[in-house]
């Protein structure tokens, strides 16, 4: 099934060079797989992975393991960010 997968701010480092300019991947994962299954190949630091939101919607940590994507879902996700 077909999903966008899309890195914010400092995450975009972690995808292949031509989807950088636009923070987003369309990839092709299998039915059923979670958001920790999208994650691990491209070996974000789970530390890094800070706010989830699939379509908009945020998913907490407890909750990624076992949140299964849906075709056409669009998952993004932010570093966590300083300011002051």
């Amino acid at each position: 099934m077909k999903i966008t997968f899309k890195l914010y701010a400092t995450l975009t480092d972690y995808l292949p060079p031509q989807a950088r300019s636009d923070n987003r991947l369309e990839l092709d994962v299998e039915p059923g797989a979670t958001i920790a299954d999208v994650v691990a190949p491209f070996n974000l630091p789970m530390k890094l992975v800070h706010l989830v939101l699939v379509n908009g919607v945020y998913v907490p940590p407890e909750a990624r393991a076992s949140h299964r994507l849906q075709e056409g879902d669009v998952l993004a996700i932010w570093p966590p960010i300083a300011g002051g």
